[in-house]
């Protein structure tokens, strides 16, 4: 296969930004409708809990499993099959009968985002060079803030104008055609360093399973994507308990500012990224500054949460640019490991960030907000000690890449 051309590149990571944005808005579409499901389905708070729930089990078991799978098949053709799995998931849903069937069918959705994320990053990073994956790398990911976004939103609008299955299903169908869009879009790689059976591919990933960097970074960064779980997560309630006279547009208007922000933070965090001499040094800067911001929300007045929680957003954007660009210049995380390397880096992160969501929860039930900010700032912070293990300088290709075939 002939190296992508430049014009090959551009229309690829288009295609992959836009599938990212699908995904995404696939992802939280649900959390819409919940309401509609709840009144369509009989179904009650804990019942929809569990629907919910249903997709973070699947996206999470399954990280690990997608990074093997793309060591064996490719990242093109795991990233093409994850979009089949996850789109036809999500189109079933909209037929579930009751929240039972929805609930599974939400957890073979996430299933199919697991396969996703990680080879499409895979993906970005065989095809841009070092040196240029970095912006590219947080473009990809802000894709994210803006699917998420247009979930909640768009989503909400389309179920109430035409009913919930109809808000899953154009979510499931979008994600049909981008299969289809990829399979023709993205070009195919070298068919080179493909462990030829199975065998061969667990030995060929137990560098990367083993490394300490790759276990530093899992750990280091838990923190980060807790925390941020809990702003995104928890702000809405914490408004409407603390602060009862906001608009409920207000407090939901918060959190979206913050998603919206990230879109930024992402690709302007991977070019500095790129021109920095110490990546661990950058990635703890900036945890630090995220980390006081979540202590102050319980302090500040509602004025000051609108610039608050954007910054909270560019710095969320940043850290996961640079950590998700850190294992492409890794021996074992690069060229066709950067799946299983990413895969692993949110299986443990899911992991503790749905730990801490609970304990969170369950800490403000008995000492208050304002000590469960706090304790999410320094849950950020806690887990930064790990970077010490964690041994990588300037971005730069450390070992020439081989990247993943189709």
């Amino acid at each position: 296969m002939s190296v992508p051309t430049p014009r090959d590149r551009r229309n690829a990571a288009v295609m992959l930004v836009i599938a990212r944005v699908t995904y995404a808005f696939s992802w939280y579409n649900v959390g819409a409708v919940l309401p509609l499901i709840e009144r369509g389905l009989n179904a009650n708070t804990g019942e929809l809990g569990i629907v919910l729930g249903a997709f973070l089990v699947g996206a999470g078991i399954f990280q690990v499993p997608a990074g093997f799978i793309a060591l064996r098949w490719g990242y093109r053709t795991t990233s093409i099959f994850a979009l089949l799995l996850m789109g036809s998931f999500c189109l079933a849903s909209a037929a579930s009968p009751d929240w039972v069937v929805l609930a599974i069918l939400r957890f073979g959705a996430g299933a199919g985002a697991a396969f996703f994320f990680a080879p499409a990053l895979g993906l970005v990073s065989a095809y841009y060079p070092a040196g240029s994956r970095g912006p590219m790398i947080g473009i990809y990911n802000s894709g994210f803030a803006v699917g998420a976004t247009l979930g909640l939103f768009l989503g909400a609008l389309i179920g109430t104008l035409e009913g919930w299955p109809w808000a899953l299903a154009y979510g499931g169908a979008a994600l049909l055609v981008m299969a289809l869009g990829s399979a023709i879009t993205l070009p195919r790689l070298p068919d080179e360093g493909v462990p030829a059976t199975w065998t061969a591919t667990w030995a060929a990933a137990r560098p990367t399973l083993r490394s300490r960097n790759i276990w530093a970074l899992a750990l280091g960064m838990s923190g980060m994507w807790a925390s941020f779980y809990i702003a995104a997560g928890y702000f809405v309630q914490f408004a409407h308990t603390i602060h009862p006279e906001w608009p409920v547009v207000v407090a939901a208007g918060i959190p979206a500012a913050m998603l919206l922000a990230q879109g930024f933070g992402g690709p302007i965090g991977g070019w500095i990224a790129e021109r920095q001499s110490n990546l661990r040094r950058m990635l703890v800067l900036w945890s630090v500054a995220g980390a006081a911001g979540l202590a102050l929300v319980p302090f500040v007045p509602l004025a000051a949460l609108w610039p608050l929680f954007i910054f909270l957003g560019f710095a969320d954007g940043v850290l996961f640019a640079v950590q998700y660009l850190i294992p492409t210049y890794l021996p074992e995380g690069h060229g066709n490991k950067t799946a299983l390397a990413i895969g692993f880096l949110n299986s443990v992160q899911l992991f503790f960030g749905s730990l801490f969501a609970v304990v969170f929860g369950v800490m403000v039930g008995v000492v208050g907000y304002t000590t469960g900010w706090v304790f999410a700032g320094a849950v950020l912070v806690g887990f930064l000690p790990f970077l010490l293990w964690l041994s990588v300088g300037k971005a730069g290709p450390v070992v020439p890449t081989v990247p993943s075939p189709a």
